[in-house]
């Protein structure tokens, strides 16, 4: 746990008591400052008063006792409207402000020069929060992961001299960090998404530039070109004297890192350098994991981390658990658990990875469907659809690719590990991979991946991976 000292001997708001709200109350504690914590949801509040917090109606008390409200990243800051919480606060000139926020105070009094790496971008962060975190380990430094990833950044160990926070960063927990100033800073890409907690995907994309924009002078920001937001975010700050480092996947650049034959290469100034190379690395398949290797690998040579250990790094990293995670082999068939593909944007990138796929897809859908997606269809032997978006999904396949209402992902596992089997294709994919949300018939993606798993290992001839 990190104690927050930063608030000592004040009285805090806290609002929103998940995961990472109770373990904002909880550091804000050790830390000496006394916590009102509230929630919209009761049961939250029952088990804050079980921790020992004080928990009341925020609406109906005074706020001029409070040094600051702490938000919950997934609790509405501006769009589509300010939640009645930070409206008080406003109104009270009390500052809202999040988790990691607290963290850079404690870094800023304690350990200011301790390494910190953040993490954002529409797509890719986890994987790459993962890999950097991997990296780093395994080149032998105290090395610490949270944030959006999963872990609440205040339940890690304090920033200390030689450890290093990886931390991955949604827009909403930028939107909560004013001072935020990483040591590494990444911003991969832009897409589409959240926009009604932005307003626009030029606000969205806002959000997101002041993570790299508050990378310290001594540091490093690193940003994926290869869409137009980011190469207007690289221009503006190298004109602002920022240190950049672009990545490509897509094309050449005359300085930063760029992608070639499954190769990453450092151009500056006209030479050219091999940092590694991700070909035949499962775990790092497809364009898309060749941006987050490149990105993955800038921030270890930025902390320090040789070439020959980022290399050594990269061919041992497992993957991220339901991101492209190769589940087993039955036969010739490989089993692939895709469940964090929650949008078309993000299935896109496994669809892209293989050909052959017997794809599982489906769930609650989202705005666009799999419209977008016409481009792969060719890759798909068929489909076998699930959950409320079935028959939206059945209606763009129709005529383009074969597909069967599975219902449930208990039936389209057997039905699509039987048709790969009986296929005769060399390398037959079975591709969970949902272009969906999972709320629909499972609690989260995590839950509906795991599910997934345990139908895969209880087929027949299954050797897990």
């Amino acid at each position: 746990m990190i104690p927050v000292t930063s608030l000592a001997g004040k009285t805090v708001a806290v609002f929103g008591l998940g995961g990472s709200g109770l373990a904002s109350c909880q550091a804000l504690r050790a830390g000496g400052a006394e916590v009102i914590a509230c929630d919209d949801n009761l049961d939250r509040m029952v088990e804050a008063s079980q921790a020992g917090f004080i928990t009341a109606d925020l609406r109906t008390m005074d706020w001029r006792p409070f040094a600051a409200l702490i938000l919950t990243p997934g609790v509405p800051l501006t769009h589509p409207a300010p939640h009645w919480s930070v409206l008080k606060a406003r109104e009270a000139g009390v500052e809202v402000i999040g988790d990691v926020e607290l963290f850079c105070r404690e870094r800023h009094r304690h350990a200011p020069d301790a390494p910190f790496v953040a993490i954002t971008g529409t797509n890719g962060k986890s994987t790459t929060t993962a890999l950097i975190a991997h990296l780093m380990r395994e080149a032998g430094y105290d090395t610490q992961l949270g944030g959006n990833i999963g872990t609440a950044i205040l339940s890690l160990e304090p920033p200390a001299k030689g450890r290093v926070h990886v931390i991955e960063m949604s827009s909403y927990q930028i939107d909560l960090t004013p001072s935020l100033d990483p040591t590494v800073g990444i911003m991969l890409n832009v897409t589409e998404d959240h926009i009604d907690r932005h307003g626009t995907i030029e606000l969205y994309a806002a959000v997101k530039e002041r993570l790299v924009a508050g990378v310290a002078p001594h540091g490093r920001a690193i940003i994926g070109v290869d869409d137009g937001f980011g190469r207007d975010m690289a221009d503006r700050l190298q004109r602002a004297g920022q240190p950049v480092q672009r990545v490509s996947v897509q094309g050449p650049l005359a300085d930063g890192i760029i992608v070639e034959h499954e190769t990453l290469i450092e151009v500056s100034g006209g030479a050219r350098h091999e940092i590694a190379r991700i070909g035949g690395i499962g775990s790092l398949r497809g364009l898309h994991n060749a941006q987050n290797a490149a990105c993955a690998a800038a921030a270890a040579l930025a902390l320090g981390v040789s070439r020959e250990a980022v290399q050594k790094g990269l061919r041992s990293f497992p993957g991220l658990a339901h991101r492209m995670e190769q589940v087993g082999r039955q036969g010739g068939t490989l089993f692939v658990n895709d469940s964090k593909g929650t949008n078309a944007d993000a299935a896109a990138k496994a669809l892209s990875s293989f050909g052959d796929i017997f794809w599982i897809a489906g769930g609650k859908p989202k705005t666009g469907g799999i419209v977008s997606l016409a481009e792969f269809f060719p890759r798909i032997r068929k489909a076998y659809l699930i959950g409320d978006a079935a028959q939206e999904f059945a209606a763009t396949l129709e005529g383009r690719v074969p597909y069967e209402i599975s219902g449930t992902l208990d039936q389209a596992v057997p039905s699509a590990a039987r048709d790969a089997a009986a296929s005769g294709l060399a390398e037959p994919v079975v591709l969970l991979s949902p272009a969906c949300a999972s709320f629909d018939q499972f609690r989260n993606f995590e839950i509906r991946g795991a599910r997934f798993r345990e139908l895969v290992t209880a087929l027949p001839g299954v050797t897990p991976v």
